[in-house]
């Protein structure tokens, strides 16, 4: 018996009502292609979105010591990027699977349900991780609280300036890329910022000032890094 278009169309509905689940519990596939890729003086803030990303997945695959094509993957089949902070720094802290706390998120509301069973101390997470997780603050606010306790123990920045550039509106990845920035270069890292929310300069160009080599970010930070204090 041949089909129609409407009769088609009418069984490709049927069979989406009947099967919903599967199809709801996909994650969401995220395009992470960048047609810019390198400074171009003539379009100066063009390859600017990569460059942020490409700093902060660098910084997270050193940080965690982790392949830094892990992490891009994760986030281009929908894993949340603010999940996968959280995820890698209880892992740490635990010694629970990242990939286990994960999959454990995708069946719970908040992080709260999910770490409870663990029960993990402060002293684990630290005061102030502790405490947004206990108030139910968002993955959003919990995975700003990392990325600042990373800056910090690494000594990429000071607690000062840190809340500083956070008060002005900084986000987590415009933090770190000003703070590799800054450390190469000697400056400060609040005025890199400001540099770039005033329009006077771009990530890119900053990037080519610095002499940073953008293809190996991650070699460029691991340069930077300094004792974590004891």
């Amino acid at each position: 018996m041949l089909y129609t278009a409407s009769k088609r169309h009418h069984l490709t509905l049927i069979l989406l009502l009947l099967f919903p689940m599967p199809a709801l519990a996909m994650p969401a596939i995220n395009c992470h292609c960048f047609t810019d890729r390198s400074f171009d003086p003539k379009k100066p803030a063009a390859a600017d979105p990569y460059f942020l990303a490409t700093t902060q997945n660098s910084f997270f695959a050193f940080v965690f010591n982790t392949d830094k094509k892990t992490i891009v993957i994760k986030k281009q089949q929908g894993t949340s990027p603010d999940d996968l902070w959280i995820a890698y720094w209880v892992a740490s802290k635990s010694g629970t699977a990242p990939e286990t706390l994960l999959q454990t998120r995708l069946e719970n509301e908040t992080w709260k349900s999910v770490l409870a069973p663990l029960r993990l101390t402060t002293k684990a997470l630290g005061s102030r991780f502790y405490n947004a997780l206990d108030a139910k603050q968002s993955a959003a606010s919990l995975a700003e609280i990392v990325v600042d306790e990373l800056l910090f123990r690494h000594q990429l920045l000071g607690e000062v300036e840190l809340a500083a550039m956070r008060q002005l509106g900084a986000s987590s990845k415009e933090l770190i890329i000003a703070a590799v920035i800054a450390n190469k270069t000697k400056q400060s890292a609040r005025q890199i910022y400001l540099e770039v929310k005033n329009g006077t300069k771009t990530w890119g160009s900053l990037l080519k000032w610095a002499n940073i080599d953008t293809k190996n970010m991650q070699q460029e930070i691991s340069s930077l890094r300094k004792k974590q204090p004891t």
